[in-house]
Parts: structure tokens; sequence; C-alpha cells
């Protein structure tokens, strides 16, 4: 067996899709050929690149390694058959109307886009609620942006958008740095009960009941919560100063005083997605976009040694 291009492609859409079944069914087949394609590609590599489970699938710390370069492949191709258009529109001036939920990704995703299409001017705007986004999308007022959805509860819109998975992150928690908890490895959810917590509010697409699905699943409720929506920093120096906790994303850089932590057993994910307007955002500027907002990503998580930690405890798979 040759890996060819068609096997690239379904990695990635197993991937955005974090389901065989789903995958299936975007590729327009049926879900026992995927899953018997997926084993021969894994027995070619000698390695396992997806995890299986009840909700789905995840992939391995190689996985996402296969995946990033299977995308870089499938880009490349997509952009040698537009070459032929591409150089009649490559210097045409392109306004992007573009917004993003509360995710870091946004300022090196536009650096790297406009490297690769100088002609590219952004028009930015913050937008907390993901299911906002869609609206803004829909109603022609917004052409691209970053929002975020759950595993299971994917965003929901019209044929006017498309959707795309960046990247599935597991959720960690910043605690003061006195925290009984700041020593261990991987902190249980239930060692956290008595806490207060800072929770962002309601974004439309999940948040924060996932939060509270998972605090229920651990046997508790909290006492006290804080719905804060502000200043990261000064978000920080409240956990720092023992006000309360917070479940934080992995690319969370902490302040002094402040210690980000993986939760045990991994009960909260969380994944970027790149959305876009169907005819407003043309294939060549959102091929951009996403591999944009993917190199971003990646150059984010390498600087977050708490991820890193994690990753090398959970993601080891082994050879067969």
């Amino acid at each position: 067996m040759e890996l060819e291009l068609r096997h690239l492609r379904m990695l990635c859409t197993i991937a955005d899709t974090m389901s065989l079944g789903r995958a299936a069914t975007v590729l327009g087949c049926s879900q026992p050929a995927v899953s018997s394609q997926l084993k021969r590609i894994e027995r070619l590599m000698g390695e396992v690149l997806f995890l299986r489970g009840s909700s789905g699938v995840t992939p391995t710390r190689f996985g996402v390694e296969v995946v990033v370069q299977a995308r870089e492949v499938v880009a490349l191709a997509d952009a040698i058959g537009r070459r032929s258009t591409a150089g009649a529109r490559g210097t045409d001036r392109v306004v992007l109307r573009v917004a993003a939920t509360n995710t870091p990704i946004l300022p090196g995703l536009l650096q790297r886009a406009r490297a690769v299409l100088p002609a590219l001017t952004a028009q930015v705007s913050s937008v907390y609620s993901s299911a906002e986004i869609v609206g803004l999308l829909e109603e022609d007022r917004l052409d691209a942006a970053v929002a975020v959805d759950y595993p299971g509860q994917e965003l929901s819109h019209s044929a006017a958008v498309v959707r795309r998975g960046i990247v599935t992150e597991p959720s960690f928690v910043a605690l003061p740095a006195h925290h009984p908890a700041s020593g261990q490895l991987d902190v249980p959810l239930l060692d956290l009960a008595g806490d207060a917590w800072f929770l962002t509010p309601d974004d439309g697409a999940g948040w924060p009941g996932v939060c509270y699905d998972a605090f229920r699943a651990a046997g508790f409720a909290p006492v006290t919560v804080h719905e804060f929506l502000g200043d990261r920093d000064q978000l920080q120096r409240m956990i720092a100063d023992g006000l309360g906790i917070s479940v934080v994303q992995a690319t969370c850089k902490p302040s002094p005083g402040v210690v980000v932590k993986p939760l045990a057993g991994t009960p909260l994910w969380c994944r970027y997605v790149l959305v876009w307007h169907r005819e407003r955002v043309s294939d060549e500027v959102a091929e951009t976009l996403f591999g944009a907002a993917l190199a971003t990503y990646e150059e984010l998580i390498a600087r977050a040694p708490h991820f890193q930690a994690w990753a090398a405890r959970h993601y080891r798979t082994p050879r067969r």
C-alpha cells in the first residue's frame, strides 16, 4: 500500500469531524470502509493515529503530527489546482471582515495570512459568543471568524457557512500557587469542589453547560461561581490572590503566583473552528486562513510547558 492524496484527505476529515461515522458521511462512503482504510494506514505507519472511544475519536500525539503534515500536502495540492486562476486575482485587494471569540489565535493568524496574501486587509472585531458569530456570518455582516464548539455539540449553521475544525484541545485549570492541589500532576475535579470558580458566560455553543456537566459527573456543584469575562491578566491576579480558580485554555501562560494544571481524566475539551461565508471567501483565502490558524496554534502550544508535559504523559502510543 502507498499513501495517496485521498488517504490524506480522509485523515484530515476524521480529525475535523472527530468521528469515523461523520467522516464517512462527509466523504460519501460507509463507516466500515473508513475504519478499514484507517487501519491499513495505521499498519503502514506502524502506530495508532486515532484513539477510538464511545463518543468519537481523538488523534494520538503521532496522529496530530501526521494530520498536520497531511493538511500541508492537501493544501499544496489544492493550491496547484487553483494556480491557473489565482494569478489573475493575486494582486486584487481583499478586504476581509474577521471576528474571533476568546482565543489567542487571531493575531498570529492575521500576521501569517497577510504574509501569504499581501493584498489581504482585515477589519477585525471581537465577538464572544460563537452562536452570535454564526448569526453575523449568515446575515452577511462577517466574512470569516474563529469560533469554538465542544465534542458532541458541534456548532450548527446554515449552508451559507462553512466550518472546519482547527484543533481540539483539553481544558486545564488555573490555581493559586499555594493551592493544596498545585503540586499534583493531574488534578481530580472533585478535589476542587470547595473552591470558588471564575467562569465565562454562555457562549451559545455549549459553555458553561459542558463545565457544569463535568462538575455533576464528578459529584459536586460549585458553591460559588463568579461570572467573569474580562482582562486575562486581571483574572490571573484574582486567582493568585486566592479569590477563585478557573478553567483555562491549554495555551494559557500563567502569571506569577498562578499554576496551570491538567484535570485528571481530561473531562473538558474545546475545539477551535474556522468558520466563513461560503460565497464571500474564496477557496484560496479560506485555505490560507486555516493554515495560518493551525501554524499559530502550534507555535502557541509549543510555548506551553504544562501542555507539553501533559501530552508526553497521555499521548504515548505503542508501536505495532
